[in-house]
């Protein structure tokens, strides 16, 4: 059983497409689509709308709390699966990518990141200021943070984890890097990344900002001082396209 937790903010437009791509990408594979929402348009309506004819949806819709971290936190507590992976909402993060993932998962790894940067991969969907800044972020995770270093694409917000080593973790994510919290926090020790490519944005718009930025910053500052993953003994091998069909075809 496979969780996937969607934070969403006024992402109507992309709900139907999103879901629809999901369950393509996963015929075989027994899923549930959690959404954490904290819209002001009419996505929670839709989401809804959605689960009434589709047992997997799940809407969860807070009306006080904002946040994509703490949301993605939310879902984990949701999540029902014995793996837990968390994607935008945005279609920016292709669903094809959950098989790649549940597969690398498959080979008792702890995690599984698709990663721009890795032979086959891309960052195609940015434009030169995303770029600048998420490569910014990145370099400056990795000095301040030993569990990153061996990680090519360390800021994404696109994962999956063993359920089991979300359980007892304390998460006080702020602003919207989910993952570095994860990696920080649990004892994750076997992590493979794969090659895939961001996609542009269809509908929607990002949610980047200075705000956001600054939060980032913060955050890993003060994982310097609490994370219980200090790197030591974390492994990170980094499949090639051959070697992903290879696991892919036994499902």
């Amino acid at each position: 059983m496979l969780s996937i937790v969607i934070p969403t903010f006024n992402e109507k437009d992309n709900i139907y497409p999103l879901v629809e791509q999901i369950h393509a990408a996963l015929p075989k594979v027994k899923h549930e689509i959690i959404f954490v929402d904290d819209s002001k348009d009419e996505t929670p309506e839709i989401i809804q709308k959605l689960a009434e004819t589709d047992s997997s949806v799940v809407l969860h819709h807070r009306e006080n709390e904002k946040g994509l971290a703490t949301a993605v936190v939310k879902g984990f507590s949701l999540a029902t699966g014995d793996y837990v992976a968390v994607m935008d909402a945005d279609l920016q993060h292709p669903p094809a990518v959950l098989m790649d993932m549940y597969a690398s998962m498959s080979t008792h790894a702890d995690m599984a990141i698709p990663s721009r940067f890795i032979p086959g991969g891309s960052d195609g969907g940015l434009n030169l200021y995303r770029k600048i800044v998420s490569g910014t972020a990145r370099y400056i995770g990795k000095i301040i943070l030993p569990c990153l270093r061996k990680i090519t694409d360390p800021t994404s917000g696109l994962f999956m984890i063993k359920r089991e080593l979300l359980e007892g973790v304390e998460l006080n994510p702020i602003g919207w890097k989910i993952m570095i919290e994860v990696i920080a926090m649990c004892k994750v020790k076997r992590v493979i990344e794969t090659p895939y490519t961001f996609q542009d944005r269809t509908a929607g718009e990002s949610k980047l900002s200075t705000k956001v930025t600054l939060q980032y910053l913060k955050q890993v500052w003060n994982l310097r001082f609490h994370a219980a993953n200090k790197g030591k003994g974390m492994k990170v091998a980094k499949w090639s396209q051959k070697k992903l069909k290879e696991v892919k075809e036994r499902y």
